[in-house]
């Protein structure tokens, strides 16, 4: 594999971004972001263009995006 749920957890804690990220039973990748938004975006960037080395970038579908008062998760973690 090319360790993509653990560059996002990397990346995402180096970037105090907060939530979640596992592997689906499709084959995809799915999860959760909250944070400041300039990081978030940065984030979404790399999710849909560039993400871990070797991976292919087929497609980036983002849903219910929103301004949060507070934070649901406390760290960024790898579900399974």
């Amino acid at each position: 594999g090319c360790y993509f749920t653990k560059f996002t957890r990397d990346l995402c804690t180096k970037a105090g971004i907060t939530g979640w990220v596992k592997n689906s039973k499709q084959g995809t990748i799915v999860g959760k972001m909250q944070g400041p938004k300039d990081e978030v975006d940065k984030m979404i960037n790399w999710l849909s263009t560039k993400g871990s080395p070797g991976c292919q970038i087929e497609k980036c579908d983002l849903r219910n995006m929103g301004t949060l008062n507070r934070l649901d998760y406390k760290t960024f973690e790898i579900r399974f």
